[in-house]
């Protein structure tokens, strides 16, 4: 006997059909994503991915908005503002600002990592650019300081004392330790345990290693005899490898998971942004005055692709979390260049007038400045 499906439950369970499709239908928005864009000349842009137009903007109370990350739940946007000496915590929900974390001068380089963020800064700042030699000098002040374009002469980093890192305990909304690094600390990753911190200090061209826990130096490696200028620093997905650009190197050095350097490979011009994709098959770096982003093969290090941006000031860029494109932040072009991953060509730019410093995606995507 065939039973019969009566006519309210029926038009019971088109009903939940619908709300199922209109679910799915907003899951895949959501799975689109947002990016957000630190501008050294306004606020945090918010782009939607699905559309790739900017949609609105974060106030944070001060000017220049540099490093930036997001919490693991999306729900809190964590951004080092230079003028305030902090970090605001915003809610992305809302836009509001839920706290304000004092940290100390020139607080720059942010990562989140579970309840935890970890921020550099410049205890000791004074105003001007590091002195560098020669045309390097020369080179920094046609850019506008090693800041590189936030149009102001007082790049405020002290090439002499040490930098630190803080330990934000982002539940607690404070610091809770600070970690000393080496003069202009630059970028920061962790090792492959995630019991240490690996910074790059600019200024007296090092790496070091350092125990999250207590704030011990473990390890220092100089790297200047390979290149100067040490900023950007990712480990691969696999663990065993790290890459630092140098910037006035122009090239990047390959170290083991001991930090044991192997090799340099050729870049372009002032190589800083670099990211691995997820499956650690292909490496990506930023390459700002060649205006550049370069793919290279990340096994073998065999360079894959110059893909032309167009565009200046290019330091940092991120997948978007479909990891189908890059966006790129120019910060002298006042935009965002948008790479197609597959094709490795340019394939729109996104208008962005408050000189774009970095983004970072929600969900979270590789990139120069965060990872998954």
């Amino acid at each position: 006997m065939k039973t019969m499906t009566p006519p309210m439950f029926a038009a019971r369970s088109l009903w939940s059909a619908a709300l199922l499709s209109m679910f799915a239908a907003a899951g895949l928005a959501q799975a689109e994503g947002t990016a957000y864009v630190s501008n050294q000349e306004g606020g945090i842009s918010i782009i939607d991915l699905a559309k790739m137009q900017v949609t609105g903007e974060y106030a944070v109370g001060g000017k220049v908005p540099r490093g930036l990350g997001v919490t693991d739940d999306g729900k809190t946007l964590v951004v080092a503002v230079r003028e305030t000496g902090d970090v605001a915590l915003i809610d992305t929900a809302s836009g509001k600002i839920l706290k304000r974390v004092r940290i100390g001068k020139n607080p720059e380089f942010v990562r989140v990592r579970g309840d935890m963020a970890f921020v550099s800064f410049e205890p000791t700042s004074k105003l001007g650019p590091p002195p560098k030699p020669g045309a390097e000098k020369k080179e920094e002040k046609k850019d506008g300081g090693k800041d590189g374009g936030h149009g102001h002469d007082d790049d405020d980093d002290d090439d002499k004392e040490p930098a630190q890192v803080a330990v934000v305990d982002l539940k607690a909304g404070k610091v809770v330790r600070n970690i000393v690094g080496g003069p202009e600390t630059e970028g920061i990753e962790f090792s492959p345990d995630g019991k240490s911190l690996v910074v790059t200090n600019e200024a007296d061209n090092t790496l070091t290693l350092h125990d999250i826990k207590s704030g011990k130096l473990v390890k220092r490696v100089d790297v200047e005899k390979y290149g100067a200028r040490p900023r950007g620093i990712k480990l691969s997905p696999d663990g065993k490898t790290y890459i630092a650009t140098l910037e006035f190197g122009n090239n990047f050095l390959v170290l083991d998971d001991k930090l044991t350097p192997i090799k340099t490979v050729a870049t372009g011009q002032t190589p800083y942004g670099v990211a691995f994709d997820r499956k650690g098959e292909r490496l990506y770096v930023a390459t700002a005055r060649a205006q550049a982003l370069e793919v290279f093969d990340a096994k073998t290090f065999a360079k894959i692709k110059d893909v032309p941006l167009a565009a200046e000031r290019c330091w940092h860029f991120t997948f978007t979390p479909d990891e189908k494109q890059i966006l790129v932040a120019c910060g002298r072009s006042n935009q965002l260049v948008v790479v197609d991953v597959a094709k490795l060509e340019v394939t729109a730019r996104i208008e962005d007038k408050k000189l774009p410093w970095g983004v970072v995606t929600w969900p979270r995507a590789m990139g120069s400045l965060d990872q998954p």
